[in-house]
């Protein structure tokens, strides 16, 4: 491998015919939530891989682009500026997930696909390694700065509260998240949530809601931290189950 190699690479696929699988880093998926938090990786690498990024695959041989997206996306997507383009174009359009893209902030796609249309971002400290094919750890890094992209609201606040060695920079995000979305309280948390919706919230709903967040990741017992946080305000009961956000 080269630093020519990693300055052209993408997240699965080289100009190298001797290598071209590079994995995402296990620990930035472990931190976003985990593959079982991500509905589809439409750029995934060809099995057998050592490790899942989403609940659905799709490998180059499947051609995402052309497949139905459903769902919160993952996409590390083959850094070729016409595939970066048409992937980040895509994801901006279905507007649910996160990318791991070279932070080259100045391109024409940067701004069309991100300055534009993600809803928050992770600027990483030093440079990603990626993984070898095996699941080994390459020896070189990537040779240029990396960027997580968040698209939709959800996806912005799991990518601040992440604990990733970075710089946060919201895009679109409510006043009430900006004063906390670093390390959000419970209650702010809920509250957040719940002024999203239509009206008084069912608990179920609410625990699904946030079950992917880091602070429910971090905490076993999550579902009651949340039903004391509700009783503690400041939050109305409305029903069995039912609740909302206090005036």
């Amino acid at each position: 491998m080269t630093a020519n190699l990693f300055a052209a690479m993408g997240s699965h696929h080289s100009a190298n015919p001797g290598n071209t699988t590079w994995l995402t880093p296990p620990g930035i998926i472990d931190a976003l939530g985990g593959a079982d938090s991500f509905d589809l990786d439409p750029c995934a690498a060809p099995d057998p891989r050592p490790w899942p990024t989403a609940r659905r695959h799709l490998t180059k041989a499947d051609n995402g682009l052309t497949q139905a997206w459903d769902g919160r996306v993952w996409c590390n997507p083959p850094y070729t500026t016409g595939e970066v383009n048409r992937f980040l174009a895509r994801l901006a359009e279905h507007g649910v997930g996160t990318a791991l893209i070279f932070a080259r902030t100045e391109t024409d796609t940067f701004v069309r696909h991100v300055w534009e249309r993600a809803t928050g971002l992770l600027f990483l400290f030093g440079r990603l390694n990626f993984h070898l094919p095996d699941g080994q750890r390459a020896k070189k890094n990537a040779g240029a700065p990396s960027v997580l992209c968040a698209y939709g609201q959800e996806d912005a606040e799991i990518l601040a509260a992440s604990g990733l060695t970075g710089h946060f920079v919201p895009l679109r995000l409510p006043r009430s998240f900006l004063v906390a979305a670093l390390d959000p309280t419970w209650a702010q948390l809920i509250a957040d949530w719940m002024r999203r919706q239509s009206g008084p919230v069912v608990l179920s709903d609410l625990y699904r809601a946030l079950a992917r967040h880091p602070k429910a990741r971090r905490n076993p017992t999550f579902q009651a931290t949340i039903r004391r946080t509700l009783q503690e305000g400041p939050f109305r009961r409305q029903g069995r189950g039912v609740w909302e956000a206090a005036a």
